[in-house]
């Protein structure tokens, strides 16, 4: 599905050079949800937009499905963010003068598909993300966790390959958080979703499959859930506590 090799990635400050990448390596498979996580500055949010595309990489490789990001014009990278990536950023993103329903159906509208089946399917999302009572309401009539709810759901809308979630609760309240979290899981279990989701909240990583602990630019450790939430919630507040020298969670 993602296949990452050998990435690195800096930034010129004068006539200093700052490595935010350093040969990080790892797979994603479809149908997982993984959380990257680490302190300020790791490169967590870098690797993120790398993958994405969004901004340039110095070398090694990015897969996607198959197709080698670097090898394509920019052009073919708009297709792709279009067509097989979606996205959840920390602010939403909605568009205040549509109503939740349009919000959701706005990446089959832009490429210009038939009305019917896009109903259809956002009518479907909606239910599933328990936002279908608040269709015809605009994103300043609903709560945070709603509006992140009809983020998820517009980032489903197209069928992605992966859904690229930046901090997509760090927003919100616990609870709201909760909700998110569980629609990300709804969507892996109903959809085959596979979510990668850069956070700094052990409480919303504890429920992924996996978690890539960045430290200084490097993958400093993987975390495999294993069935029992509670023990790797443990687990993770374990790690960053020693990582952040006492601090359970980052702040990027």
């Amino acid at each position: 599905m993602l296949s990452v090799r050998n990435l690195c990635q800096s930034y010129k400050n004068g006539s200093e050079e700052y490595q935010t990448l350093k040969n990080i390596s790892f797979d994603i498979k479809k149908g997982e949800f993984v959380a990257v996580m680490g302190p300020s500055g790791s490169g967590k949010s870098t690797l993120l937009n790398c993958i994405s595309s969004f901004i340039p990489y110095d070398s090694g490789e990015i897969d996607l499905d198959g197709t080698k990001l670097a090898e394509l014009g920019e052009k073919e990278i708009a297709e792709i963010r279009n067509q097989k990536l979606g996205f959840v950023f920390q602010d939403f993103m909605l568009l205040d003068g549509l109503t939740v329903f349009e919000n959701v159906c706005v990446p089959k509208v832009i490429h210009e598909e038939p009305y019917q089946p896009m109903e259809e399917k956002a009518r479907k999302l909606l239910q599933m993300f328990d936002i279908d009572r608040i269709a015809e309401k605009y994103p300043a009539e609903i709560s945070g966790g709603q509006r992140q709810r009809t983020a998820v759901a517009r980032a489903l809308m197209n069928d992605p390959l992966i859904i690229l979630a930046d901090e997509p609760t760090g927003n919100l309240d616990s609870r709201s958080s909760e909700a998110v979290i569980k629609a990300f899981i709804e969507a892996k279990k109903r959809l085959e979703a596979t979510i990668f989701m850069v956070t700094h909240d052990s409480i919303s990583a504890s429920y992924c499959d996996r978690v890539i602990v960045m430290k200084d630019g490097q993958i400093h450790k993987e975390m495999i859930h294993k069935g029992n939430r509670k023990v790797f919630l443990d687990q993770l507040l374990n790690i960053f506590k020693d990582l952040n020298g006492g601090d359970e969670n980052d702040a990027d």
